[in-house]
């Protein structure tokens, strides 16, 4: 009997919800639909072009391929370097994610539950990054990186055709959101654990590792998931930072390339495959945390 109740409940509400809300829901699910279009249509003929000769690609463009031509992720994956590109990508967003996830839940946690003069200050000027855009920051990174290259002891590892250097710069340009994000959340905590383990002897440290970002874990793998993402889409902070050493380059300036050469050699399978390449790991990461970031996103509001 219960079980039968439950459904019904739940179906009447949000009938009762769509009855409240009347034309606007109707609209609201349109724009979802005209939305997923737009967003899936383009995904789904670039899969479609990564398996197709360039006949059929120019031909019927909406046409299923005759046969599925695998060689082109392999020319993609061999002839273009998108493999040493998707190497280089996933450790410069590996270390970017990993720096900006460390430095970035520590610090929210500081401004969120620690009182000292200077605590808004502080949290308003990670704020006002995200108002700043990066682009317009290009140049003086250049000479930045450029200058810490020139530090004999570590300037080869952060300098300029270094990951590290641009990974020192993913987690700069990150902190601003992360941040923001982490500190909202950070304020919904209980207190009360953490004075807890403060009373038994655990020092601030430990409190933090070991309770608090535990608590905070929706919170953090929304922000993880969010800076990969973003980072994993960078080409204009890796063109102008990674410009020499071709060995070193990122997939979005790969991609770029193949596009480019693609305009002489008219190789448009083998950067369709490339782009495809792209898009597939971020597909699959989303797929799999989507229900993480959801939790992450209404946690803070539910608390």
């Amino acid at each position: 009997m219960a079980d039968a109740v439950i459904p019904r409940s739940r179906a009447y509400a949000r009938e009762e919800r769509r009855r409240r809300l009347g034309p606007l829901s109707v609209l609201t699910h349109v724009t979802l639909v005209v939305w997923t279009i737009l967003v899936a249509v383009p995904i789904v003929w670039t899969f479609l072009a990564s398996v197709k000769s360039e006949d059929e690609i120019f031909g019927d463009a909406w046409s299923l391929p005759a046969s599925l031509r695998f060689d082109n992720w392999a020319r993609a994956w061999e002839q273009a370097h998108v493999g040493q590109y998707m190497i280089n990508s996933i450790l410069v967003v590996a270390g970017g994610t990993f720096g900006t996830m460390l430095f970035g839940s520590m610090a929210a946690y500081v401004l969120a539950r620690y009182r000292f003069r200077g605590n808004r200050a502080v949290y308003l000027l990670f704020v006002s990054g995200l108002a700043f855009p990066v682009y317009l920051a290009l140049t003086p990174l250049f000479f930045v990186v450029q200058n810490m290259g020139a530090i004999p002891v570590i300037g080869p590892f952060i300098g300029l055709n270094t990951h590290g250097g641009l990974i020192l710069v993913y987690i700069a340009y990150s902190l601003p959101f992360t941040v923001f994000f982490l500190a909202a959340f950070f304020r919904t905590l209980p207190g009360a654990v953490a004075e807890a383990a403060f009373v038994d002897g655990a020092s601030h440290t430990r409190v933090f590792f070991q309770i608090m970002l535990p608590m905070a874990k929706p919170g953090i793998i929304s922000v993880t998931i969010f800076n990969v993402l973003g980072q994993w889409n960078q080409y204009q902070l890796p063109l102008v930072l990674l410009t020499s050493d071709k060995e070193k380059w990122v997939l979005t300036q790969g991609i770029a390339d193949i596009s480019t050469a693609a305009g002489y050699d008219a190789d448009w399978s083998a950067l369709f495959a490339a782009l495809s390449m792209a898009i597939l790991p971020m597909l699959i990461v989303y797929t799999l945390f989507q229900s993480q970031i959801q939790k992450g996103l209404t946690a803070g509001a539910l608390k």
